[in-house]
């Protein structure tokens, strides 16, 4: 049996919230690593599955009411609201690394901040906070968590940087731009990419990233920004 540890309490402390059932709250912050296979105990992965669906129906809900976007547009924002680094990003906000349960050998090797577990119990914490106190208790710590990110996310270019570069370059007959990863750095569970993206008229820019797609968007967006202004100074 997992024991409600000092580390729960400041956690709940840092989310606001005290829960009835503690059991759940144990449960979503157990990794299926934790006892070393030697014995069954019950990990976050059941409540992740449903905290994936309330993250979704409350973006989507902020969405909806924030902006008048359509369909498409509105998918495109959510995705990138509830990808798995987002949900890592926000776990770290309120250190939940430091209350997980993992086995002796997963903490060793990083576990407490690997994006993926990170990402996992972000999910399952909100699928607790759900069962235990209602779509009230879940959206308070959405709305503490997510509120900031939103806004960022409705307030910047609707397209992805990527396919914002390609249209730009193809537009000017600059041709298509190309990625290379330059260098990784960083252990596994943390790792950092260094991309170039780079034309054939000369013009490169370099991104980094914790992932190779996070690193190549950076490089996009500055690329973007240095054309821009050469038009204006041109």
């Amino acid at each position: 049996m997992v024991e409600y540890t000092p580390n729960l309490a400041e956690l709940e402390e840092r989310i606001a919230y005290s829960f009835k059932d503690k059991s759940l709250l144990i449960r979503a912050l157990t990794h299926s690593s934790y006892g070393d296979g030697k014995r069954k105990i019950a990990h976050f992965e059941r409540l992740e599955f449903l905290g994936d669906r309330i993250l979704n129906l409350m973006t989507a809900e902020a969405l909806f009411n924030a902006k008048d976007l359509d369909e498409g547009q509105m998918a495109r924002k959510l995705n990138s609201l509830v990808r798995k680094e987002t949900c890592a990003d926000m776990a770290r906000r309120i250190d939940l690394g430091a209350a997980l349960f993992l086995s002796a050998s997963e903490d060793k090797q990083g576990g407490r901040e690997k994006t993926s577990i990170l990402g996992d119990a972000c999910e399952a914490l909100i699928a607790a906070l759900y069962v235990d106190g209602g779509m009230e208790a879940a959206q308070r710590l959405y709305n503490k968590l997510w509120d900031a990110k939103v806004r960022d996310t409705l307030s910047q270019s609707l397209k992805d940087p990527k396919t914002a570069l390609q249209e730009l370059t193809v537009m000017r007959g600059m041709g298509t731009p190309k990625y290379r990863v330059i260098d990784r750095a960083g252990p596994d569970h943390s790792p950092n990419f260094s991309v170039e993206v780079y034309l054939e008229t000369g013009a490169v820019s370099l991104g980094r990233g914790s992932s190779k797609k996070d690193a190549e968007r950076h490089a996009a967006k500055r690329l973007i920004t240095e054309l821009m202004n050469m038009a204006i100074t041109s």
